[in-house]
Order: structure tokens, then C-alpha cells, then sequence
């Protein structure tokens, strides 16, 4: 049963309230936060129309022609490498009658649009299009897909609808100061998958941001090699990200350096980074492999998740047998995956229980109490409600 939800202008005052208090004193949000429809109007139009969001690693598309697609606040957009070895983004979108141009990922030499195969290059230039001689006034040379603005940071690919929107480099420049060590930009995608979850799209981001979990809900993968007492925080709270570092134990499968690893030392050999770029670009460096989340809300119920995983570079090169090493971590982050699936799926459905109330934060929940700060801090520029 869903209780009835508080006002828009109640639940943004809410949200306020808890944003502001202490760590040590801290909660949850409020249940209707997650599942009440005018909070997700106000999310599309105040976070996921202004800030950046990541389709994948610039490295997934590495030859010309190589794209992927993705959704921004419901838009249809692909991002393709050109010529000249840029990744650009474009509207998804024929201009001609509206169909779709590309699935998924791939290669392709042009742009074509499978309904009437009016054809672009990898700059969005229309250059074919058949039949339209008796078009009055028709010149393709005047129709171009709009461009949608990139940038890329440390290998990663951010696009975002806001032209105002602070530059990426600038917004991360704290966190590239923690993240450089890895040389992250050079790790080797070799998983690509994309999902539907039933749950929001906020309960997938609080807990991939905590590692108050992993012992329990883990405890059959990661959560053995996650020694609690060795997460660390930034004393900073930032805009636009928050992070935490952790250590893996000494028997940890994977979040070791290889021995040919060179450039980490000391305690950063075992140590992890595990950065949230909000609003839903989510992953765990490590010293030898990272992986990843990137969030596209379908709605308060659903959300498309692209998953993905890059190996460091002497880690991928010294692998003998890489159909059957991949197939095996494959098996593994499924596992890992499945795991949160069954947790943030049981969250959502709780959170519309009448006796579903918000609890008190651990410490290790900070970066939720950071989550929250961010989400008071765009919706409360939302216009208040009508009387």
C-alpha cells in the first residue's frame, strides 16, 4: 500500500531538513521521495536537464565510426567517435520524420536512418536523401543533427543539455587530484551491459555510495575483503561528487595491483576509490580494475542501469586465457550485481508501506548525507507551488 504523499512543497521542505542536520544526527529521506511522481518532474527538470551525466568510457568507442547510445531526461542521444579521433555527441533523432537512428552500440561508416535512409556523416551532416527533388526550397546542406555538449574527463564521456553547465574538468578538479594516481584513462573496457531495475533511481545511488552493506548483503563476494574500519572520507563536502577510499584484505580476488604495476605504492596497492559523480555516474576504482554504473530513471519505479568494466592495462595484457577470465569476472560482478538487485528491489517496495519511516545514518553512510545535500541543493531552486 502506498500512503498518500505530502505536498511537493512539503517533501522539498522535508529534504531541507534533513540535508541540514549533522552527520552524527542525520536519517534517511523521506519514503514519498522515492516514489512520489511530482518529485520526478521536478528531478528532470532541476538535475538531469542541468547536470552532466556519463554514457561510458571514451574507450568503449575507440575506433572511427564506434558509438554507443544513451537518454538524457528522456532524450534519445548517441555519442560517435569521428575523423579526427573526437567523441561527439548527437540527437538520436532523424530530422526528416523523428524515427531513431541507432540502436545500441557499433560501428558504422554513416548515419543512417533506417526508415528512409536519410543519411549523416559522423559531424551530423545530412548528405543523402533520397526523393526530395520536388521539395520546395529542400537543401541538405542546411540540415545538421543537433550537437549535444561532450567533454571528456580521465576517459570518461560527459554529456549534458545545459550549455551553462561549469565545465567538467572543473567541476571534478578536486577529485582528479585523487583519482590520477590510477591512470584510470588507460584501463581496457571488456563488459558492456545494460539493465532494468524495478526500484528508483535514488535507491540505487545511495547504495552503491555505502559500504554499510557490503559485510551483510555481500557477504558472499566483496563483502569478505572489506575491512569496515579502513573507510575514509574527504573532509570536504563537495557540489557535484563525493567519494570514499577502502582497502581490500590480503585474500581479495581482485582490487590488488599487478606486480608490473609500477606507478601505485605503499597502502594504495590494496586501496580502492569508490567516487560518486552525481547525479548517477557511480564506480569503484581499483588498482587493477574498475567498474562501473551509470543511471537513467524510466520513471519513480524503473531504471535503465549501464554496467560496465575496464581492466588496468598490465593486468589485461598478462591475461593467458581471456575469453575465460572474462567469462569468470563476468560470472562474479553478476553475482555482485544480483546481490544489490534483490536489496534496492526490496527498498522501493518498503518505501511505499505505511509504516515505512526513515532511520538513523551510520557514519558509514556519509556520502548518502552527501547525496542529500546535492538533492537539496537542486531541487530547492524548483518554483514553489501554486496555492
Amino acid at each position: 500500500m502506498i500512503s498518500t504523499a505530502p505536498s511537493l512543497a512539503q517533501l522539498l521542505k522535508d529534504l531541507a531538513k534533513t540535508a541540514k542536520k549533522p552527520l552524527a544526527k542525520a536519517t534517511g529521506l523521506s519514503p514519498a521521495l522515492y516514489w512520489d511522481e511530482s518529485i520526478a518532474r521536478v528531478e528532470e527538470t532541476q538535475i538531469f536537464r542541468k547536470d552532466w551525466v556519463c554514457p561510458g568510457l571514451a574507450a568503449e568507442i575507440p575506433k572511427t565510426g564506434d558509438y554507443l547510445t544513451y537518454t538524457i531526461a528522456g532524450e534519445p542521444v548517441f555519442c560517435i567517435r569521428d575523423k579526427s579521433d573526437r567523441v561527439r555527441t548527437y540527437t538520436n533523432v532523424c530530422r526528416h520524420r523523428m524515427m531513431q537512428l541507432l540502436q545500441g552500440r557499433g560501428r558504422t561508416s554513416r548515419v543512417v536512418c533506417p526508415y528512409h535512409a536519410w543519411t549523416y556523416r559522423h559531424d551530423g551532416q545530412l548528405i543523402g536523401a533520397g526523393y526530395m527533388e520536388r521539395s520546395e526550397g529542400f537543401d541538405k546542406s542546411k540540415i545538421c543533427l543537433p550537437e549535444i555538449r561532450t567533454e571528456i574527463w580521465n576517459g570518461w564521456i560527459y554529456v549534458t543539455l545545459n550549455p551553462d553547465a561549469k565545465p567538467v574538468k572543473d567541476a571534478l578538479a578536486p577529485l582528479d587530484k585523487v583519482v590520477a594516481r590510477y591512470g584510470m584513462a588507460d584501463y581496457v573496457p571488456v563488459v558492456n551491459q545494460d539493465h532494468v531495475w524495478q526500484t528508483n533511481w535514488k535507491l540505487l545511488t545511495e547504495n552503491f555510495m555505502e559500504g554499510y552493506h557490503l559485510p551483510v548483503a555481500h557477504k558472499a563476494t566483496v563483502g569478505a575483503w572489506f575491512p569496515v574500519e579502513k573507510t575514509m572520507f574527504p573532509e570536504e563536502v563537495y557540489d557535484t561528487f563525493t567519494y570514499q577510499t577502502f582497502m581490500k584484505s590480503g585474500d581479495a580476488t581482485y582490487g590488488k595491483a599487478h606486480e608490473e604495476n609500477t606507478a601505485l605504492k605503499g597502502d594504495w596497492r590494496n586501496t580502492s576509490v569508490l567516487p560518486t559523480v552525481f547525479p548517477t555516474h557511480m564506480y569503484v576504482l581499483a588498482p587493477d580494475h574498475l567498474w562501473y554504473l551509470s543511471l537513467r530513471p524510466k520513471g519513480v519505479g524503473e531504471v535503465d542501469v549501464r554496467f560496465g568494466v575496464a581492466l588496468a592495462p598490465e593486468v589485461e595484457a598478462s591475461i593467458a586465457d581471456r575469453d575465460a577470465w572474462v567469462a569468470e569476472l563476468i560470472k562474479f560482478f553478476d553475482h555482485v550485481n544480483t546481490e544489490d538487485r534483490s536489496v534496492v528491489e526490496g527498498i522501493f517496495a518498503g518505501s511505499k508501506s505505511d509504516f515505512a519511516v526513515p532511520g538513523q545514518l551510520s557514519w558509514l553512510e556519509r556520502e548518502i548525507h552527501d547525496f542529500q545535500k546535492y538533492l537539496s541543493r537542486r531541487l530547492s531552486k524548483t518554483p514553489k507551488e501554486k496555492a
